[in-house]
């Protein structure tokens, strides 16, 4: 298992080309199951969910091919509809290979996805939508299992307690495109990232209307053909650099980025003091003397995204005053909390709400990540504590940012990653 050894203190400084986003391209690779030939998707970041997928899809019958960041995927065996738990326990979002099986091959049994560490993600909004698309669905064995001899259009509402759901969206409309007759959702996710799921499916030849929007109509079509698409920068991969700047006082570029995605982030980081030169496809950051505290709080698209929430609090344990987070969207998503308080954070949990002390400077100590954007959090904090962080288990940041380490470290960063297996194997024979 690997570590991240971190010496902080350093101001990053430079320009980082950002990915194509995970988000985007995990329902865009299972849309492909959906159509007849070939589909080419370029931008796919080299990422552990990525080929959690395509070990699922491998299982489904698709073929695959890489070539750098362009993935080719064509449909070979139509025979399988099993998702089965052991690849689906490594990644939630594998859940969206449920909606493609049912609408193409009429029966789909996927192991029913475990809750994440910072709390329940339900997927009783999937199961309502593909249920009122005409499927019998239920749960066995761990299993969800659907079958449908025809869908046919409805009327679907795909609002939840917290907002719309991202996933459930593109699960009902993949569904939905090889339905009979038009079907109408209201209060679909609107993200970036659902939004290119659809761009990519009026390319296989689906008809939607209302793309960007809380309202889609979507008129069934008796098949799909392969398609090829680009896959979108990743948002949250830049606001990440983004904050990597800001905490360490440094001036960072992000490059091959959509600036209109960033607007609520780079709003919230004006608000701790940050200023921004833009192009079309870039943008940097410009530090201030001292981190304001600001408040901010989670929403949906277009409000500022939970998957930048941790890496938010990371910057203002080093604000002036006292920032208040809420999070509406995972009211439990904090576990990343009791490990920068091991780094001398001062933060206090109420609720949905994080209260946090702003402090003159962090101490470097062993601390272990939870979940992906904890993991992000925890080596923003590692990038300006005194002395040395080692932040453990960072299996977890490889599943959503590539090679994280070497691009920091362009940037000036002192960071190295560590088997730690080997480490105590020479630590033994010395």
């Amino acid at each position: 298992m690997d570590k991240f050894v971190l010496s902080g203190g350093f101001p990053l400084r430079g320009s980082v080309p950002i990915g194509g986003s995970k988000n985007a391209a995990l329902p865009i690779m299972a849309a492909c199951l959906l159509g007849e030939g070939r589909s080419v998707l370029h931008g796919v970041p080299a990422l552990r969910d990525v080929n959690t997928l395509l070990k699922i899809l491998e299982h489904l019958g698709v073929r695959s091919e890489r070539d750098g960041t362009t993935l080719t995927l064509e449909v070979t065996d139509e025979s399988e509809i099993t998702a089965p738990w052991e690849f689906v326990k490594e990644m939630r979002a594998s859940v969206c290979v449920l909606g493609p099986l049912l609408a193409r091959r009429r029966r789909a049994r996927v192991s029913y996805p475990g809750g994440c560490v910072f709390g329940a993600r339900p997927i009783d909004i999937h199961l309502k939508g593909l249920s009122a698309l005409g499927a019998r669905v239920g749960v066995e064995h761990g299993y969800v299992v659907a079958e449908a001899p025809r869908l046919t259009g409805a009327e679907i509402f795909l609002g939840g307690a917290f907002g719309p759901t991202v996933l459930g969206t593109a699960n009902v409309a993949m569904a939905a495109v090889l339905a009979e007759g038009t079907t109408v959702i209201e209060q679909a996710a609107c993200e970036p990232e659902v939004t290119d799921l659809l761009q990519f499916l009026v390319k296989m030849g689906a008809r939607i209307k209302g793309i960007g929007t809380h309202h889609l109509e979507i008129k069934g079509v008796d098949r799909l053909h392969g398609a090829e698409h680009t896959v979108i920068p990743d948002r949250i991969e830049a606001g990440t650099f983004l904050a990597a700047g800001l905490i360490t006082s440094g001036e960072v570029t992000v490059t091959g980025v959509r600036p209109d995605h960033l607007a609520a982030v780079l709003d919230k980081f004006r608000d701790a003091g940050a200023s921004f030169s833009k192009t079309s496809s870039s943008v940097t950051l410009h530090p201030p003397r001292r981190i304001h505290a600001c408040q901010a709080t989670t929403l949906a698209y277009p409000g500022f995204p939970t998957d930048l929430q941790a890496q938010l609090m990371a910057v203002l344990c080093l604000a002036d005053g006292i920032s208040v987070i809420t999070e509406k969207i995972y009211p439990d998503r904090f576990m990343h909390v009791a490990e920068l308080t091991r780094l001398g954070a001062r933060i206090h949990k109420e609720g949905p709400h994080a209260i946090v002390e702003g402090i003159d400077h962090l101490s470097g100590a062993p601390v272990m990540a939870s979940d992906l954007r904890a993991s992000a959090a925890l080596v923003l904090a590692g990038l300006v504590a005194h002395g040395q962080t080692e932040v453990h288990r960072v299996y977890h940041i490889d599943r959503g940012y590539e090679r994280i380490e070497e691009r920091l470290a362009r940037l000036g960063a002192r960071i190295r990653r560590v088997d730690e297996k080997t480490e105590k194997a020479e630590a033994e024979k010395a």
